[in-house]
C-alpha cells in the first residue's frame, strides 16, 4: 500500500527557534518512517511582508540546516525551497480563479498582518492562503502537520480543492490537518506565539547560559509576586514549556511546588532551562557539524527540488487539461 503523502513548510527567518521545533519539526520527524514526506522552506510566503533581500539566502540556508539538525532526514523525505519549484505560483493563479475574494478577506492572519503592516498591505498578503493551498494541492498531499494558527488556512485549502473538483472534475484530495502535541507555543512574554519578530523566543542553537539569561526574565504566573505566594501552574507559560520538555518527575515537582509555594519561579525556570538544554544539546551539536558543509545542504535542496518539480509538473499538466488550457 502506498504511503500517504505529507506536506508542510516553515518560512525562512534564519536559525529556527524552539517554537518551530515543538510546533512543527518534532511532529514532522515522527512521520518520516510511515509517510511520503515533503517539507518546504516557503520563501515565496516570506516576501509578503517587508524583509531584507541581502539576508534571504542566509535565512534559507539556516532554515534547511535547522531542519536536518532537528532530525528531518533527507534520506527519508524531500526538502526543498519553494521558489525552486515555480509551478507553485502557476497553480496559485489557476486556483485564484475558483476562490472568492471574500473568503480571503475573512482570514484572521490577513486581518492581523494588515494591522501590523498598515503601509504595506499587498496582494501577496491577501493571496497568501491561496499560495498555501497550491503548496499543498500541487503534491496532492493528504496530511498537513501545522500549528493551531494555520488551521483556518487549511480549511480554506479544503474549500479550494472542493470548488476546483466540482468545476473541473475530481483532481485534488481534501487534506487533513494534523496538529501535534504543541499546538501553539507561547513565547517568553507569556502572551503571543513564539516569534523572532516579537523577540520572545529561544533558538535551537543557544548555549545554556544564553538560554538561562532569557528564561530568567520570562513572564510567569502574575499571582506569584513573591516566593511564598502560591500559584496556578495551569496558567503559567513556564509550566506549559515544562510539559513539552521536562520528564514526568520534574513536571510533578514543579506543579506541586508552584501550588504550595514550595519552590520559587526562578527554581522552576532553572529546571526548565536544564530540560531544554538536555534535549537541544545534540541538535546544537549536529547544527555546528553541518554548518561547515554548505555544499551538502545545497545538494539536499537541489535534489529535493528536482523530485518535487517532477511531481508538480505532472499536476500542472492535469490541471491545465481539465481547465481546457493544455494544447
Amino acid at each position: 500500500m502506498a504511503k500517504k503523502r505529507v506536506f508542510s513548510g516553515i518560512q525562512p527567518t534564519g536559525i529556527l527557534h524552539i517554537g518551530n521545533y515543538l510546533g512543527a519539526i518534532k511532529n514532522w520527524v515522527s512521520l518520516l518512517d510511515d509517510h511520503d514526506c515533503i517539507f518546504c522552506i516557503v520563501d515565496y510566503h516570506a516576501i509578503t511582508v517587508p524583509y531584507e533581500p541581502a539576508e534571504m539566502q542566509n535565512r534559507i540556508f539556516d532554515a534547511a540546516l535547522g531542519y536536518i539538525a532537528c532530525g528531518v532526514d533527507p534520506e527519508k523525505c524531500s526538502i526543498f525551497v519553494q521558489s525552486d519549484v515555480p509551478e507553485h505560483t502557476e497553480l496559485t493563479w489557476y486556483l485564484n480563479t475558483v476562490i472568492p475574494v471574500a473568503y480571503l478577506e475573512r482570514m484572521t492572519q490577513f486581518k492581523d498582518k494588515s494591522e501590523q503592516f498598515r503601509d504595506n498591505v499587498t496582494m501577496g498578503l491577501l493571496d497568501y492562503p491561496v499560495l498555501q493551498a497550491a503548496d499543498i494541492l500541487i503534491y496532492k498531499a493528504e496530511i498537513v502537520p501545522v500549528g493551531e494558527d494555520q488551521s483556518q488556512h487549511l480549511e480554506l485549502t479544503r474549500d479550494v480543492a472542493r470548488k476546483f473538483n466540482n468545476l473541473y472534475g475530481e483532481t485534488f484530495p481534501e487534506p487533513r490537518t494534523l496538529i501535534g502535541k504543541a499546538a501553539r507555543v507561547v513565547g517568553l512574554d507569556g502572551q503571543a506565539k513564539m516569534s523572532k519578530t516579537l523577540n520572545n523566543y529561544i533558538s535551537i542553537t543557544e548555549l545554556p547560559e544564553e538560554m538561562w539569561k532569557k528564561l530568567s526574565v520570562a513572564v510567569t504566573d502574575p499571582s506569584r509576586k513573591r516566593r511564598k505566594d502560591t500559584g496556578n501552574p495551569d496558567i503559567c507559560n513556564i509550566r506549559m514549556l515544562h510539559a513539552l520538555f521536562s520528564i514526568e518527575k520534574e513536571q510533578m515537582y514543579v506543579v506541586e511546588g508552584c501550588r504550595s509555594a514550595g519552590i520559587g519561579c526562578l527554581d522552576c525556570k532553572k529546571i526548565l532551562s536544564d530540560a531544554i538544554s538536555r534535549e537541544m544539546a545534540p541538535i546544537r551539536e549536529r547544527y555546528e557539524q553541518l554548518k561547515s558543509d554548505r555544499d551538502k545542504i545545497l545538494t539536499v535542496l537541489e535534489e529535493g527540488a528536482k523530485r518535487c518539480r517532477e511531481i508538480a509538473q505532472n499536476t500542472i499538466r492535469e490541471v491545465k487539461k481539465k481547465m481546457g488550457l493544455l494544447r
